[in-house]
């Protein structure tokens, strides 16, 4: 198989990339609208859908949901790191070392740990990458592992 068409003409491929690159996205700004707002259509639990009513629970006030912090993540990560056939998972660690709150402002710092080109399709490579979302006060909100398949630049 050749290398699918690319998503992003001006994006990046697999022989483009080397161990240790690193990259950083833009920021994002963080409200307790946003957070209820994506809470509600997605995670419609106490502690993210109303501050008055998640005082006395573990998180003792709103906080964002994991998964929108991941959704917010994601975002960055493909802005950050433009893999010209897009970012094509296969497979990610992640956790979240503390919980997003209104008022923060994100953003992703990642490193490019290995690029495995495969033996049997040599057009094609496993990229892993690491990467961290961190607020304005440089708090982790999430830490990720994810591999990707990016391809060759086609001849």
């Amino acid at each position: 198989m050749t290398a699918p068409l690319p998503t992003r003409p001006d994006g990046l491929w697999a022989d483009d990339l080397a161990v240790g690159q690193t990259f950083i996205s833009r920021t994002v700004d963080v409200s307790s609208d946003d957070i209820v707002e994506f809470a509600q259509r997605y995670d419609p639990q106490t502690f993210h859908l109303d501050d008055a009513a998640a005082r006395g629970t573990f998180f003792d006030g709103l906080v964002g949901s994991g998964w929108h912090t991941a959704a917010l993540t994601m975002r960055l990560f493909t802005e950050a790191l433009p893999i010209a056939t897009g970012i094509v998972g296969a497979g990610v660690d992640l956790t979240w070392p503390s919980a997003m709150v209104a008022g923060d402002v994100l953003h992703l710092e990642g490193t490019i740990d290995d690029i495995t080109f495969s033996k049997s399709r040599p057009d094609r490579a496993i990229v892993v990458a690491s990467h961290q979302t961190l607020n304005q006060h440089g708090e982790a909100r999430q830490r990720s592992t994810a591999r990707l398949l990016a391809w060759k630049r086609p001849d």
